[in-house]
């Protein structure tokens, strides 16, 4: 077969994840928008007439140079099972014709999943340190094979430290949700998280949808957070204009989540939902009233809404692939394995070098300034 790629309208970009019932919300065309330090394109991939791939394409300039880094975060969204030769090549041919050194993609693939009880007892094992070292309940051989693929065609994995790369994460935490109710995924979750989720409602605790207005609050309890966490908070602007950007797309693309006690702000988060996936973006409480358990309250609603409007998947977001005790980051894995979920490897990130010495130079720019 001939592939063909070229820009597509937003419109269509939006019409073909419909089609598929959902994508990244980081590869739908409103996150060009919030992304405003890189440029933005929607890439479609033609067989004949037929659109049967698109993607999010965010350009990242060299320094003084017209020349692009080109990024498809969690993208493109394409038939991955088949030969993927021919349309990775026709990508690799419009993005030179764009003035792109090199890019960086995320295939949407999934190898390997671990499920709760599974990373429980892995936990609680002295011996093992590391996730990508517990045998998977669930291993898409296929998908494992696409490495090898990618390496034949002169794609590079970018290393994952803590699986985290410097763009997303190879690991996720993940509920699903496909043909369960509330109760199902109510008793699916561990006894501490079930009495958590009790105690905020017997305490009092509301939790309600915010506007725009409100992410002046969420942003006040957000800085705290990064604070209290030690991470460095994104400004107040950033969350407004990823609120217009969005909900212009859709006006139920990303809600804003507020859980108050006794008319004190408690947590907050931000979620966001294409299609059959959700996802919770940003989290942030309160030191003040922990006890409470506002940020369990929380996160119960948004999942309830998410079954509600018909996701079929939950998603927490990223892990790191630690399972060692004496580490920091095994808190976080421990705090999601409560919600009774699982968690899910994907392929990772992938470099094409297409202009070598720019492609060098600039990500050693990059980590320079990481």
């Amino acid at each position: 077969m001939t592939i063909r790629v070229r820009p597509i309208s937003s419109e269509d970009h939006l019409s073909f994840i419909a089609s598929r019932g959902t994508a990244s919300f980081l590869q739908t065309p409103a996150w060009a928008a919030v992304k405003s330090e890189w440029r933005g394109e929607s890439l479609g991939w033609f067989d004949g007439d037929a659109l049967v791939g698109a993607g999010l394409v965010l350009y990242r300039q060299v320094p003084k140079l017209k020349r692009y880094l080109a990024y498809l975060p969690e993208g493109p969204d394409l038939d991955w099972s088949g030969d993927v030769a021919p349309a990775l090549e026709a990508m690799r041919d419009h993005l030179r014709t764009q003035g792109a050194f090199g890019i960086r993609m995320g295939p949407p693939v999934v190898t390997r999943r671990w499920e709760a009880a599974t990373l429980k007892a892995a936990l609680a094992d002295e011996v093992l340190t590391r996730l990508g070292d517990v045998p998977a309940d669930h291993t898409d051989e296929a998908a494992i094979a696409l490495s090898g693929t990618l390496r034949s065609l002169g794609w590079k994995e970018q290393s994952a430290e803590g699986g985290f790369t410097a763009g997303q994460p190879k690991y996720n935490f993940q509920i699903p949700l496909a043909g369960r109710t509330e109760e199902d995924v109510l008793a699916g979750m561990n006894q501490q998280w079930r009495r958590n989720i009790r105690k905020a409602a017997k305490q009092g605790v509301e939790v309600t949808e915010g506007g725009r207005d409100d992410l002046v609050d969420f942003h006040r309890v957000y800085v705290e957070t990064a604070e209290r966490d030690h991470f460095t908070p994104r400004p107040l602007s950033y969350f407004q204009t990823m609120w217009d950007a969005m909900t212009a797309e859709d006006p139920q693309r990303l809600r804003l989540y507020l859980g108050r006690h006794e008319g004190d702000l408690v947590a907050a988060t931000t979620l966001v939902q294409v299609g059959t996936h959700a996802w919770y973006s940003y989290g942030a409480s309160t030191t003040a009233k922990r006890e409470v358990r506002g940020s369990n309250a929380v996160q119960w609603q948004m999942i309830r809404d998410s079954l509600a409007a018909g996701a079929e998947v939950y998603d927490l977001r990223g892990i790191t692939d630690t399972i060692d005790s004496d580490d920091p980051h095994v808190g976080l894995l421990q705090f999601k394995v409560g919600t009774g979920g699982e968690a899910v490897e994907h392929l990772g990130e992938w470099d094409l070098p297409i202009n070598r010495p720019l492609y060098t130079a600039f990500t050693a720019y990059m980590k320079r300034r990481g």
